[in-house]
């Protein structure tokens, strides 16, 4: 069965001023679609076909670049989406709080990691499976963290086409206004169904 493209939980126009409606409807239809289909075609009539996109991801071996983007920009994507809501903002609480410690000085190192990937890519925070452990990690391109070990818990995407309608080449200011969307809800489900 081939990987569908998710619909997003909330309308493209949700998440003004921080992300405007027209960069959310071309990443969604457009590149993340696009990541989609590339993944689909690459997989049909392959052994990899009925599996999850955590199974292609954790078990990519290096010549397979093209499955390594196209996979990993796809399910990156699903997480963004999920990532963000228009009643996000804030801080986490419970124990992702509790794990992240000191919340200024956690959002000064993710920021600092997204606003300086060289090129296009991720900051994601991530654990690895039962270490009840998080660690802040920049991933090139559309490299998953799952290629490491990790499960994705919160990414932040850093690529131009996730901002330069609004921002142009001000990615710090994207990196800011994100903060005010993040679904710490999402993100504490994903770390607590890690543990």
């Amino acid at each position: 069965m081939a990987f569908e493209l998710p619909a997003l939980d909330y309308d493209y126009s949700a998440l003004e001023p921080h992300i405007d409606a027209r960069t959310m409807e071309i990443h969604h239809t457009k590149h993340h679609n696009t990541y989609l289909t590339n993944l689909n075609n690459a997989i049909a009539g392959t052994d990899l076909e009925g599996k999850s996109i955590e199974d292609i991801l954790g078990n990519l071996s290096p010549d397979q670049g093209g499955l390594n983007f196209n996979g990993g920009g796809y399910d990156n994507h699903c997480i963004f989406w999920k990532n963000m809501s228009p009643n996000g903002g804030g801080e986490p609480g419970g124990d992702l709080a509790a794990v992240i410690g000191d919340f200024g000085a956690f959002k000064e190192e993710f920021s600092t990691k997204a606003v300086t990937v060289q090129g296009s890519g991720w900051a994601w925070l991530c654990t690895k499976p039962g270490s009840g452990s998080v660690e802040i990690k920049q991933m090139p391109n559309q490299t998953s963290v799952r290629t490491e070990g990790y499960v994705p818990l919160l990414g932040v995407d850093v690529w131009e086409h996730a901002y330069y309608l609004n921002y142009q080449n001000r990615r710090p200011d994207y990196v800011a206004a994100w903060w005010n969307v993040v679904n710490w809800d999402d993100v504490a489900a994903r770390f607590a169904a890690a543990k």
